[in-house]
Formats: C-alpha cells, sequence, structure tokens
C-alpha cells in the first residue's frame, strides 16, 4: 500500500500545570529532513524525537512542533525584583516619568526577568512522548489515506495508458502497409529501372528500422511491472519512478519510429499521461 509524504497529525495534552501542543507536518522531499521546534527545556530529548519520528515517517520534509502553555501557577520566570527597582532608579535620574510607564521600561532591560531551568519530569515527558506518538500515528493515517486517492489516480491511468498502447497496436498493420506504399511510390516516381532483389531487400531494411514490436511488448510489460509495484505490501515512491522512467523511454521510441500522425498523436497522449503520474509520483514515499 503506498503512503503519501503529505500529512497532518495534531495531539493536545492537559497536564496539572500545562498545555501542551504537538504537531507534526510533512511534505514531499528526496529524502527525510526534520525540523523540530521546542521549548529549550525539552531539548534534551530533540535527539529521541528525530529518531521516533524517522523510524516511522521514513522520508519527507517533516515539522514539528511542540507547544508549551502555562494554566496553573508553576513558571519558570521570574521578576527579579532587585535589579528592576535599581532599573527604575537610575531612571529616575534621567527622565521625570510616570511610575508604570517607568516599569514597562525596567522590565525590558537585561536581567529584568529570568529563568529557571528545571529538569524535566519524568511522568511529565512520559506523557509528552505518548503524545508524540499519537501524533505520528494520526500523520501516518493521514498518509496512509493520502496514498489510497494515490494509488486510484495512478490505476486509472495506467489503464489509460494500456488502452492508448491497444490502439497503437491495432493500428499498427495500417502503418506499415503506408511505410511499404510510399517507399514503392518514390521508387516509382524515379522512373528507373530497379533491381527487383535490391528493392525488396531495402523494404525489408526499413521496415525493421520502423518496426515497434519489441517497443509494444516492453511497454506493456513495464505497465504490469507498475501495477505489481504499486499493490505491493511496501510503499516506494523511487522504486514507480524508475519503471515510469522505463515507459517513458518505450513511449518515446515508439513516437521517433512511428512516422505516422495518428500514431504520433496516440504518442503525445501516452506522453500527456506519463508526466502527470511522474508529477503525482513525487508525493509518494
Amino acid at each position: 500500500m503506498i503512503e503519501s509524504m503529505t500529512g497532518y497529525g495534531k495531539t493536545v495534552l492537559q497536564l496539572p500545570t500545562k498545555k501542551i501542543s504537538i504537531e507534526l507536518k510533512s511534505l514531499n522531499s528526496k529524502n527525510l529532513d526534520v525540523n523540530a521546534r521546542m521549548p529549550s527545556a525539552y531539548r534534551a530529548k530533540e535527539l529521541g524525537i528525530r529518531k521516533l519520528i524517522a523510524k516511522h515517517l521514513v522520508r519527507g520534509k517533516v515539522d514539528f512542533s511542540l507547544y508549551v502553555e502555562i494554566t496553573g501557577e508553576d513558571t519558570s520566570s521570574k521578576i527579579n525584583k532587585t535589579v528592576v527597582q535599581e532599573y527604575i532608579k537610575q531612571l529616575k535620574e534621567v527622565v521625570d516619568g510616570d511610575s508604570t510607564e517607568l516599569l514597562k521600561m525596567a522590565i525590558r532591560l537585561p536581567d529584568a526577568v529570568t529563568t529557571e531551568r528545571d529538569d524535566i519530569d519524568e511522568e511529565e515527558w512520559s506523557s509528552i512522548e505518548n503524545g508524540i506518538n499519537e501524533a505520528i500515528t494520526k500523520i501516518v493515517n493521514y498518509r496512509k489515506d493520502e496514498g489510497a486517492i494515490l494509488k486510484a489516480d495512478f490505476t486509472n491511468r495506467i489503464s489509460t495508458l494500456r488502452d492508448l498502447l491497444n490502439q497503437v497496436i491495432q493500428m499498427d498493420p495500417d502503418r506499415i502497409d503506408g511505410v511499404r506504399a510510399r517507399l514503392e511510390k518514390g521508387i516509382a516516381d524515379i522512373k528507373e529501372k530497379v533491381d527487383e532483389n535490391r528493392f525488396e531487400q531495402e523494404l525489408v531494411y526499413y521496415i525493421e528500422k520502423f518496426d515497434i514490436t519489441e517497443e509494444k511488448v516492453r511497454l506493456d510489460n513495464h505497465l504490469d511491472y507498475f501495477i505489481k509495484a504499486l499493490n505491493s505490501n511496501d510503499s516506494n515512491g523511487k522504486k514507480l519512478g524508475f519503471i515510469t522512467q522505463e515507459i517513458g523511454r518505450e513511449i518515446n521510441t515508439i513516437g521517433s519510429k512511428s512516422n505516422y500522425a495518428p500514431m504520433q498523436k496516440l504518442v503525445v497522449q501516452m506522453k500527456d499521461e506519463l508526466e502527470k503520474i511522474k508529477e503525482q509520483l513525487l508525493n509518494v514515499l
């Protein structure tokens, strides 16, 4: 089952004195690129968080955010009263202002507010870790849902490519007859006696040059292989990308050999479908 690299998961925890919001967002990327935002007090846990994300999300540009809102009396920030009072005293010597305005100025100055860094409470962290796992589960499920939509789209487009290939196969005899007729007309226009054996040899050469039997067979096999990979248990966007490269190579060769306007129109349609597949594959894990 394929998965998309686009996803979103969020968990909100209400602890005794804090409200913790955990968010995970992901977009497509060639490799795993994790950007983590969290309060400095939790930075010691960042490596473990990154490993946990890498284990489950594997690939994509991932934004991890951990927000903390103090809802109780507990706070790590304290006003340094002595420093603030000294600032106000010095400010009064400079300007004669309202006490409230002087306080507003003083509180913005260095060391007016201090932050006490406490060790992370293990019970609190256990709750946060459970919240992170829940957010990861949500984003994985989101990716699977997106993957199911992509799979349906790929299946339809491969079916369209197969229909176009069948049309190519059906018109190929007419194309070869057309090539033969053009060659015979070209020889007739020369109005010179032509060695029949030599003409047959040249005719066979040109018909073989325009022959697309191998390309038709290989393209059909590649389409089967794409569907097989699409229905496998693993999500492998890179593998599907390699298969589309092979599909494109056969379509291009058919186009260059066709020398037949109706078939070239079909080739253009096939290229259009393939480009849409390639574009969507950028989102597949």
